[in-house]
């Protein structure tokens, strides 16, 4: 069925196209019965033709209309003419944080905030069981007033392993933006977002929560960086180094406040127990209230990666818990005996190096830190 401005489906009028992707085109379109815009997303033919996975996707449409939130794009309902299958989605005005990030890197302070929506929304969506599991800046849409609503939602829980009707294996557990269009024929399919996919999604194997985590922190870093965290010029090249690189946290900007440094870090790590366990962690640590530096310094360090790579995020949590530990003297000490304030330097093999780990021993006469030596050794 060809679609295009006046073709009806049910009571919806498609009025233009909005945009296109591998689970679908989108279109604007008139609501005749009550009389507003919507947006209406036209399924591909790999869902509309194989029952069993549509009525799972029903199913799971179902939850997700009940899923209430002020971040959360609400779905309308569904609709089939002519064998075609529609969702009908609340049509959001504004423009998508991708093309916000086309402009340049986003403020700090504007970052957290739509960060703090955007983590807000999540949470809510996974206390019900919602996982969205294609979460990037072209699924985030800045409303006038600089509401954010995430779009898309929890589509890809349609997208379980299994077979289609003809038999053929079907992975889809990635993300429901579609790689390969032979879902009915292929042997394996990937679909998946490739820079926003989890290493382990990217591996192709069965996702939970944490992959929507790593792909907020990708959506965070790009807005703070203004630069893609895994570039590459094909899918292969991206999903390689979504694999085996490690993002370049020097590219943050350097007003960027330790937690929120941390945020990223956290989110990013490639195993997936390393990560936030769940989203409202991540709001905590947005708001800096989770971690304290000398947490987040031990984090860093017993993560496994090169320390080189942790320097900045280290140091300035080495300076933080320095800034605690005065204040909590300051408030704790005895008030009968004044005692002295101690300050000394240490002269360190490469001057040059920050300290990525610095700890104090009990009886307070003694140092021990880690550094990286122009040679190599710690």
């Amino acid at each position: 069925m060809s679609i295009g401005p006046g073709t009806r489906i049910g009571a919806y009028e498609v009025v233009s196209p909005l945009g296109a992707g591998g689970m679908g085109e989108v279109f604007r379109a008139r609501d005749t019965r009550l009389n507003r815009d919507v947006a209406l997303k036209v399924l591909p033919d790999f869902f509309a033709n194989d029952p069993e996975r549509l009525a799972r996707f029903e199913r799971e449409a179902q939850a997700l209309a009940a899923l209430k939130h002020p971040h959360i794009a609400t779905i309308h309902g569904i609709e089939e003419k002519d064998g075609v299958r529609a969702l009908v989605l609340e049509l959001v005005p504004g423009e998508s944080l991708a093309a916000r990030i086309e402009r340049g890197p986003v403020s700090v302070n504007e970052a957290v905030r739509i960060a703090r929506q955007v983590a807000d929304a999540l949470e809510t969506a996974h206390e019900h069981g919602v996982i969205h599991r294609d979460l990037k800046p072209a699924n985030i849409q800045i409303t006038p007033e600089g509401d954010v609503k995430v779009l898309d939602f929890g589509l890809a829980k349609m997208g379980e392993a299994g077979t289609t009707s003809t038999g053929a294996s079907l992975d889809v557990t990635a993300s429901p933006t579609m790689v390969s269009p032979s879902a009915l024929t292929a042997a394996t399919v990937l679909l998946g977002t490739a820079g926003y996919m989890a290493p382990e999604q990217a591996r192709g194997k069965v996702v939970d929560k944490r992959a929507d985590i790593w792909a907020f922190g990708v959506v965070l870093y790009e807005m703070l960086s203004g630069e893609r965290a895994f570039p590459g010029e094909s899918v292969t090249e991206v999903a390689g180094a979504v694999i085996h690189k490690e993002v370049d946290l020097a590219a943050l900007p350097d007003d960027t406040p330790p937690h929120v440094r941390l945020v990223v870090t956290r989110c990013l790590q490639k195993d997936p127990r390393q990560r936030f366990r769940d989203m409202g962690d991540v709001r905590l640590a947005l708001d800096g209230v989770l971690m304290t530096p000398v947490q987040a310094s031990g984090l860093i360090a017993g993560s496994g990666r090169d320390a080189r790579g942790y320097l900045p995020i280290a140091a300035a949590a080495i300076g933080a818990a320095l800034m605690a530990g005065v204040a909590a003297w300051w408030f704790l000490r005895p008030p009968a005996a004044e005692r002295p304030v101690i300050r000394f330097a240490v002269q360190t093999p490469n001057p040059r190096a920050l300290v990525p780990l610095i700890e104090l021993s009990p009886d307070g006469q003694s140092i021990a830190f880690l550094q990286n030596a122009d040679d190599g050794p710690r």
